[in-house]
This record gives C-alpha cells, structure tokens and sequence, in this order.
C-alpha cells in the first residue's frame, strides 16, 4: 500500500463477529480510494476466531485484522489509538486515518476519496453525515496522520469509550475555520439504537453504563479545561507549517 495516498480506516470492535460481514460488504460497495479496513479485536474476545472465520468468506476488500492485548473491552480509545499509531507512525504512514465504529457503514460511494480529498485540500479532520447527529457530531472522522503524530494520538488517551466525538467537535472548533471539515453529502451511516436502527447488546450495555458515562464525562470536561488550547494550536501549526 503506498502510504502517502492512502487512508486506514480503523474499526475497533468487540463481541460483535456477525457485524463484520455487512461492514464488508459496505466498503467493498463504497471504497474508490486506496483503503484499508482494519479491524481492531482484543486478544481476550471470546470471539476472536469467530471474526478471524469471518474475514475468510468476504468480498476482495483489502483488509487486516490487527490482535489487542490488554484492552479487556474497556472502550474503544485505547484500542484507536494502539492501531492508529502503527499505521500514522510507519515508514511509511498512511495519508490518514479514519475511526468507524463496527455499527457504521459507508452508504456514499467513493467517500474515502472525499475524505482524502478534503484532508489535502487543508483540513485537518473530515467527518459524513452519520444520518443521527448531521453536523452536531462526528461520530465517524479521519484525520491526517502528521496530526496524529503531532498530538501522539487520534482520540483524547484519558477517555476510554464516551465522549469522544464531542472531543473532536471541540478541538477542531478550537483550532479555527477549516480544521475540521463536515461532509453534509456524504453519508456513513450510525446504526445505533439510539436511532432504533440495532437492539441494545451487551456490548453496548457495557460501554455505555452509567459508571462509564460518568468517567469519560469527567475525563472530557477536565480535558477541555486543561489540554484542549494546547491541541488546537498543534493543530494550527502542523496545518500552517506541515
């Protein structure tokens, strides 16, 4: 894969074997760029083999599925971030990388060329229409990967699952006009069951109980109070000056 037109799009997910299929098939449908899917499961999932079976009967969609340690199913950040480091920090780093969860799917036919589109245009970060939040929140993103590697992450390490989208709304508001570009036209779409469109899982009982909600709301408002100014002006400056 040549790295400098590339996007990974990295898809943290656990539990949940039965979704990768569909997810597939989306980008297999929507991908017009130089995209790989990759799939980011904790070494401890009881169903690990079951997404490791399910890679094998898929559409050609250049994919991989890269094996966490020490997770435990705690939240999606860490998880993004391990994986995004791997492919921003190589030898040869990919042009961006893109968070979807694993109950996204690329409706927009070539919206990774549009996300790469915008991100060379000078955004730092691009998000779609997720047919929920619209412009409110990006709850799916790609950013460059020299800003990935200029803040040392993708999202914000003090959270854990929560939050993390109202994080990337603000940093990119912070760090001024342009920084984070929203797609109104292109759709990738949130199945949530916020939305009624997929039942509550254990998976997302998990992660969204009251305990976790607590944590990361805390975690996100004493980042906002603490390191927020300082990202935003990384940002500027690794978009300003490369």
């Amino acid at each position: 894969m040549d790295g400098s037109n590339a996007l990974v799009a990295v898809v943290p997910t656990r539990g949940r074997p039965q979704a990768v299929p569909a997810l597939v098939e989306a980008f297999h449908d929507t991908c017009e760029a130089n995209t790989l899917l990759v799939l980011a499961v904790d070494n401890d999932d009881p169903q690990r083999q079951e997404y490791e079976a399910a890679t094998q009967k898929l559409p050609p969609t250049p994919m991989a599925m890269v094996a966490l340690s020490g997770n435990g199913g705690n939240g999606m950040v860490r998880a993004l971030n391990n994986v995004a480091a791997l492919f921003a920090g190589a030898d040869d780093p990919a042009a961006a990388v893109a968070f979807l969860g694993d109950d996204h799917r690329p409706r927009t036919v070539g919206w990774d060329a549009r996300y790469l589109q915008a991100l060379a245009g000078g955004a730092a970060m691009v998000y779609g229409n997720d047919l929920i939040h619209g412009e409110g929140l990006p709850t799916q993103i790609a950013i460059r990967s020299d800003v990935i590697r200029a803040l040392g992450w993708m999202a914000p390490p003090m959270l854990r699952h929560l939050y993390v989208d109202n994080a990337w709304k603000d940093l990119g508001a912070a760090a001024g006009p342009g920084a984070l570009v929203y797609l109104p036209d292109v759709t990738v779409e949130h199945l949530h069951p916020i939305a009624g469109k997929a039942e509550y899982d254990a998976g997302y009982e998990r992660v969204n109980a009251p305990a976790m909600y607590e944590a990361d709301r805390a975690a996100y408002e004493r980042y906002r109070a603490e390191q927020l100014a300082a990202d935003a002006a990384t940002i500027r400056r690794v978009v300003t000056h490369g």
